[in-house]
């Protein structure tokens, strides 16, 4: 963040907004059980789908992605038997009652090529008719469960190759004789999950997550029918909150926990158990990038009172790690306006991505801190608007580096996405795509038809590409490293995503544009941030303030440190230093 000087006071204040930041993550108690093959989803669905491959290899062989057929009505939870795993024990038989409920279901098959066959990855995820119709949050969270949930099966499957767990059931051990392989996540209310947790278990109250296994070993068939998650949201909106973190983060979780449950993972049956399962879950939070303790760990911090501040958001200056900007920045930001500070946002998002965040709090217009006619710095520095919002600088990646990072997309069907201005481009749907604006609230990208048509619509300032965590760090960002050449710089600011952008990229070079354009000086700016993208804004800046949540590059970079994003960091930093 910034803010110019006059006499011992700051005029100027520019503040960087991330995107959204994940989280930590949730306390919960997960159970599991087997349903009966009673029909219970009688209701049409209503179908979305996506598709998409991916080249590699993994222990079972390669995994393909492709599409999932329009089914109409189908029995998605099935079983033969009822075994309640967490908490209980014990087996029994019939339907959980879903009686006339209906469902929305959104289906995702993952399919890769193997030498000799093909493994498939079907995950179907479904929306129980109890929640809300015009939830976003809801729809945005189930579309990126969509990939999420394959990828958190590729990588579970994956270690069980070799498992050196006592503990672990290993009725499913070999997926490799194995067709396809089969999910179904279901997210519903508390009321709903409260009926299955009373019949299954008979504990008549609401639960987080129930995990529900389909498969038995005795049949020989070519697929293996995981079972069924089950995450109340509402329950899961709870544990976010009372944690601090995104309620995206703790249903991830929760899908990580419950994957473990029928994948032969029992944490309630000793101690070692426990031991087992929570290391598996740490290690598959961390190498599917997603940020958060595992529910076992979680829930041993809360009951012993275990501190959440050692695990702040890395990303967040002006939001907090609920994606929030709390009341506390708001006042301190309209008090600095009220005595002739100027705040001006400095941002590696998109203008109407910045607006859209500070529109919750009624800072966009003529009496907030951004509007189309203010300035500001955005997309890392590569636009910048000054007086009246004229823009006063745009640097652009050359086209023919844009149609070779197209290509590739294409080829090997990444999800690539164009920030041209106040707009964003790709070349196909994808729910990784969806989800910057859905969930990091950047311009909804536009699909346009070919490379060439839109290359010549529009002036590409930075590329993201959108992919799993690990397929960032393994295949992505070692061959862009390469391949960008004196073309562009390799940026990775989230663990899925990877920004390439003009060589000499800077926030710092474009606040010092535009303090040169308004006649202020470095000596007249006070800076808060928390990236190393702040680094250079930092540096510049008379007093430059990193918060106790920012990197260590960043915190090196500052003159003093100040308290975290989730202690209203930048209220605390405008009280002391700018009046």
């Amino acid at each position: 963040m910034l803010l110019p000087i006059t006499s011992p006071h700051f005029r100027h204040l520019i503040n960087p907004i991330t995107s959204p930041p994940h989280s930590l993550m949730a306390r919960a108690i997960t159970l599991a059980a087997h349903f009966s093959p009673t029909p219970i989803f009688p209701k049409p669905w209503t179908d979305r789908m996506i598709s998409h491959s991916v080249k590699g290899s993994s222990s079972f062989g390669n995994w393909v992605a492709s599409g999932f057929g329009k089914g109409g009505d189908f029995n998605v939870f099935g079983g033969c038997t009822s075994n309640v795993v967490c908490n209980g024990g014990g087996s029994g038989s019939g339907g959980f009652g879903g009686g006339d409920r209906g469902f929305r279901k959104l289906s995702f098959k993952k399919k890769l090529k193997k030498k000799d066959k093909e493994l498939e990855l079907c995950v179907r995820i479904l929306i129980e008719e109890g929640l809300p119709d015009d939830d976003n949050e809801i729809l945005s969270i189930s579309e990126m469960l969509r990939s999420n949930a394959t990828e958190a099966m590729k990588l579970a499957l994956e270690g069980l190759k070799d498992s050196k767990h006592k503990t672990r059931d290993t009725s499913i051990n070999d997926v490799g004789r194995f067709e396809t392989i089969e999910l179904s996540l279901l997210l519903c209310n508390d009321e709903f999950i409260q009926t299955l947790n009373k019949e299954w278990r008979d504990e008549d109250h609401a639960t987080d997550v129930l995990s529900m296994s389909q498969h038995i070993p005795e049949l020989k068939l070519p697929i293996l029918m995981l079972g069924d998650i089950v995450i109340s949201v509402e329950t899961a909106a709870r544990q976010a909150e009372e944690r601090g973190h995104s309620l995206l983060d703790e249903i991830r979780i929760l899908l990580v926990h419950g994957l473990l449950h029928l994948l032969g993972f029992d944490h309630e049956i000793s101690e070692e158990a426990e031991e087992e399962m929570e290391k598996e879950e740490e290690l598959l939070l961390k190498n599917l990038g997603w940020k958060g303790k595992g529910l076992i760990k979680s829930a041993y911090d809360t009951e012993n009172g275990s501190s959440l501040s050692k695990y702040p958001d890395s990303d967040g200056t002006l939001l907090n790690s609920k994606s929030q900007i709390s009341l506390a920045n708001t006042n301190a930001i309209r008090e600095a306006m009220s005595r002739g500070v100027q705040v001006i946002i400095a941002t590696g998002k998109a203008r109407p991505g910045a607006m859209e965040v500070l529109r919750t709090v009624d800072l966009v217009g003529i009496d907030g801190i951004l509007s189309e006619s203010s300035p500001g710095v955005f997309l890392q520095g590569l636009l910048v608007y000054g007086q009246q919002g004229q823009e006063i600088f745009r640097r652009n990646l050359d086209p023919k580096f844009c149609r070779e990072v197209f290509l590739y997309s294409l080829e090997h069907k990444i999800p690539l996405v164009a920030f041209a201005g106040d707009r964003c481009f790709t070349l196909f749907d994808h729910p990784r795509v969806d989800s910057l604006h859905s969930v990091y609230r950047e311009p909804k990208a536009q699909v346009m038809p070919s490379v060439e048509k839109l290359l010549a619509s529009t002036q590409v300032q930075k590329l993201i590409f959108l992919e799993s965590p690990d397929r960032v760090t393994t295949t992505l960002r070692p061959y862009w490293s390469e391949a960008t050449g004196d073309n562009a710089s390799v940026v990775q600011a989230l663990p899925d995503m990877l920004e390439l952008v003009p060589l000499g990229t800077s926030k710092g070079n474009g606040v010092k544009l535009l303090i040169d354009h308004l006649g202020v000086t470095p000596n007249e700016i006070m800076a808060i941030g928390d990236g190393e993208n702040d680094i250079e804004m930092l540096k510049l800046a008379a007093l430059g303030v990193a918060l106790s949540n920012a990197s260590d590059k960043a915190k090196a970079a500052a003159n003093v440190i100040g308290v975290s994003n989730d202690e209203d960091g930048v209220a605390d930093a405008i009280y002391r230093y700018a009046f």
